[in-house]
């Protein structure tokens, strides 16, 4: 897939590359399929990992809609203690939902992603991350791929306002770097969030894995590129 410029992006010269990105973490950095079989290994479907963890989601935006800012770990333990209810675990519910959130501690990054950062470092890159969940997350999983310090902040909506993809998140975001939000790119697999920060002023860049066509109705990213790789050759060449 060869990286494009969507037909209602904001435009920027070529050479006009951003100063910072702000990398979106859970799926965009995290490989989450593993979690898949955590559920499995305490007798649930492992498909109910996917609709799970879209239901964290769900519940943090409405929580979000109204002003309040609930930490990721407390809605997705309590989401997860409702939808195992009932269902035939081979252990109580409160040790199941300790599994499955212990999944979490052991993700590994996406193959691209490893490369595509050290990439981006030696090119002289600023880079931070700004994801719904923990700092403390984001940390085992980048020190696990060994790109931790490529980093120069791990950021987290649980010391913003609130979650992403209201502005206030972006621009927690922008505030702690001194970076202007025309300056900085938000990178993402996730359409609400590169919709989320192109309002909020920022460029994006869409992290398009599995080659998928984009929702009309969410702001289209500056750029679509198939990997982190891509994204390095796109910002630094």
């Amino acid at each position: 897939m060869t990286d494009r410029q969507p037909s209602n992006a904001r435009p920027h010269h070529a050479s006009d590359h951003p100063s910072l990105l702000v990398f979106d973490v859970n799926e965009t950095l995290s490989d989450m399929s593993p979690m898949a079989d955590r559920f499995a290994e305490v007798g649930a479907p492992a498909p109910l990992a996917r609709s799970w963890f879209a239901g964290v989601l769900r519940d943090g935006f409405a929580l979000t809609s109204i002003g309040v800012n609930e930490r990721f770990a407390t809605i997705a333990q309590e989401s997860l203690r409702v939808l195992l209810d009932g269902e035939a675990l081979d252990r109580s519910t409160g040790d199941a939902v300790q599994h499955v959130m212990e999944g979490f501690t052991g993700l590994s990054v996406h193959p691209d992603v490893a490369d595509g950062i050290r990439t981006l470092a030696d090119a002289g890159v600023r880079m931070v991350t700004l994801g719904n969940g923990s700092a403390s997350l984001a940390e085992g999983l980048l020190d696990r791929a060994g790109v931790r310090d490529h980093f120069e902040a791990l950021l987290s909506v649980e010391d913003a306002p609130l979650w992403k993809p209201a502005a206030a998140a972006y621009t927690h975001a922008l505030q702690r770097c001194a970076v202007d939000a025309a300056d900085a790119m938000l990178v993402a697999v996730h359409p609400w969030d590169i919709d989320g920060a192109s309002r909020a002023g920022m460029r994006t860049a869409w992290i398009n894995r599995d080659h998928a066509p984009y929702p009309t109705y969410f702001t289209s990213p500056d750029l679509n590129v198939a990997s982190v790789i891509a994204l390095s050759a796109a910002v630094t060449g």
